[in-house]
């Protein structure tokens, strides 16, 4: 695969902490797409400081919607879905340099390497997503407060990591996990309990989540030796899970 056939896609809503260190790691693209959902700061600004960057303004419905839009706007063959605070490191953009797909693989998945305030953490609670997609091949879909790549094919899991490192302030992550947790405890509510994976049972469980992510982020994944970094994601995380009991405990 050539970098030539790849198009980094961007989503944007008030990301001016984060775009301008995003963007500068995608200077090998020509062609970079922005969607954005009407930032009130300096987003737009800093996105077209960039000259290989094309910015596309669209009223935010849901994420699905707005990456599927994104997904139309390019003109090439694969697509590299991006969330603004997703650092992509040269070992990354060397191994796409590197790929060759298999017959039938029209996506690929990267896991990520977790970062606070520029420092990584030894692990984290992120999943591996599918970044790569083949346009023709792949749509999003809204599964909760998160949306996800339907593939026409098979995946293939990269081996280089995407670094995730949000320079956001804590008002915006609460501001953001409380609309993420609304969706995230309809999506609860409604869902054939045999189809839940054991963190949504767990979740179902209301207020043992909050405590089970604190002990199993602090020892399990060892983030108590990350120092303040590691504290502040267990934090995190934790407040993210008392919003969602707490919506839970709301709509029952």
């Amino acid at each position: 695969m050539q970098l030539s056939d790849i198009t980094p896609v961007l989503l944007t809503r008030d990301e001016e902490p984060n775009l301008g260190r995003t963007l500068a790691q995608l200077t090998w693209a020509g062609d970079v797409i922005v969607v954005d959902s009407f930032s009130t700061d300096a987003t737009v600004d800093i996105a077209k400081r960039f000259p290989n960057v094309r910015v596309f303004q669209r009223e935010f419905d849901t994420l699905a919607a707005q990456s599927n839009y994104g997904l139309q706007q390019a003109r090439t063959p694969w697509v590299l879905l991006l969330d603004a605070d997703y650092f992509v490191p040269a070992a990354f953009v060397d191994e796409l340099r590197t790929i060759e797909p298999a017959a039938g693989v029209r996506a690929y998945r990267s896991a990520f390497r977790y970062a606070v305030g520029g420092k990584p953490l030894r692990a984290s609670l992120y999943p591996p997503r599918v970044v790569l997609l083949h346009r023709e091949h792949a749509n999003v879909w809204q599964d909760g407060h998160a949306h996800r790549v339907a593939v026409d094919g098979d995946e293939a899991m990269l081996q280089s990591k995407i670094v995730h490192d949000d320079r956001k302030s804590f008002a915006r992550f609460l501001e953001r996990q409380k609309r993420y947790m609304r969706e995230e405890a309809d999506k609860l509510r409604h869902a054939d309990p045999l189809t839940l994976k054991l963190s949504g049972r767990l979740r179902k469980l209301i207020v043992v989540a909050p405590f089970a992510v604190l002990f199993h982020t602090l020892f399990g994944k060892g983030l108590i030796l990350d120092g303040l970094p590691g504290l502040r994601y267990t934090w995190e995380r934790f407040v993210a899970e008392l919003i969602l009991s707490r919506e839970m405990l709301r709509r029952s």
